[in-house]
């Protein structure tokens, strides 16, 4: 804070307001939702301890990080160890977030530099240019893994039959890939992967994956694939922040039943 107030050891609600850089609403605000209780005086004025104040900048503090106001309440109502144990927890899911958002900042460089190339060209070119982009964006993101899985040859095949789309062929994959996600809510409502709306999800996903693989695979390859969503992190936000939490486990299950 930057003076005490003429009081000794109290502060008025416009003197900690103007102390913290904050509003008189937000200081009310907060003493709403239970954050602070500042004392009352004679005249009925609120009376701010330096406990208050003290308790104020650990507020500031926790909602510069990023924290919920909720949240907030919720540490500052507990020991001091779970105070501690809270903002180690969310330093930890920063941390994760990190790579997160460096990847889709890169994703957008991408895109960006993408569309200023492909602006000056004619349908035809832009739209064979996003299909380049399109693979190399897998490549760089799942090449070396499924290069490892499922090996070179099947993998440049299924890189062919991509540029082999027409521009109606592409639009209708991309469609297929936006219905499976919303059939995917409507068959997780059921709560059964055995629901015709669950079936319906499996046919609709197999389908969007033969568009890729072609008709000749074996049914095992593709059980295999669906199964190793579980273990990675990419499918599973991909699916359950489409459809909620879970969403992809009852997709395996909708598929192997």
């Amino acid at each position: 804070m930057d003076r005490a107030p003429e009081t000794e050891g109290c502060f008025s609600i416009g003197e900690l307001a103007k102390a913290a850089r904050i509003s008189t609403r937000t200081l009310r605000h907060y003493e709403s939702i239970g954050l602070l209780t500042p004392a009352r005086s004679e005249n009925g004025y609120r009376a701010y301890s330096f406990a208050d104040a003290k308790q104020l900048a650990q507020i500031q503090a926790m909602k510069q990080c990023g924290l919920p106001l909720n949240t907030i309440r919720r540490v500052m109502s507990a020991p001091r160890a779970d105070v501690l144990a809270v903002l180690r927890d969310h330093l930890e899911t920063l941390r994760a977030q990190e790579g997160s958002l460096n990847l889709a900042i890169s994703r957008t460089l991408t895109a960006l530099e993408t569309i200023e190339r492909i602006e000056p060209m004619d349908v035809k070119d832009a739209f064979e240019a996003l299909k380049e982009q399109g693979l190399a964006d897998f490549e760089k993101t799942y090449g070396q893994e499924a290069r490892e899985r499922y090996g070179d040859a099947t993998i440049d095949e299924a890189n062919a039959r991509m540029m082999a789309l027409t521009k109606d062929e592409w639009d209708a994959k991309e469609l297929l890939e936006e219905a499976i996600k919303v059939q995917l809510r409507i068959a997780m409502a059921t709560h059964d992967p055995k629901s015709e709306e669950a079936q319906e999800l499996a046919r609709m996903h197999e389908k969007w994956i033969s568009i890729h693989w072609g008709s000749g695979y074996a049914r095992e390859a593709y059980l295999g694939l669906v199964q190793g969503y579980l273990a990675d992190p990419r499918f599973v936000e991909y699916y359950d922040s489409a459809a909620g939490e879970g969403a992809t486990e009852f997709l395996i299950q909708a598929v192997r039943s």
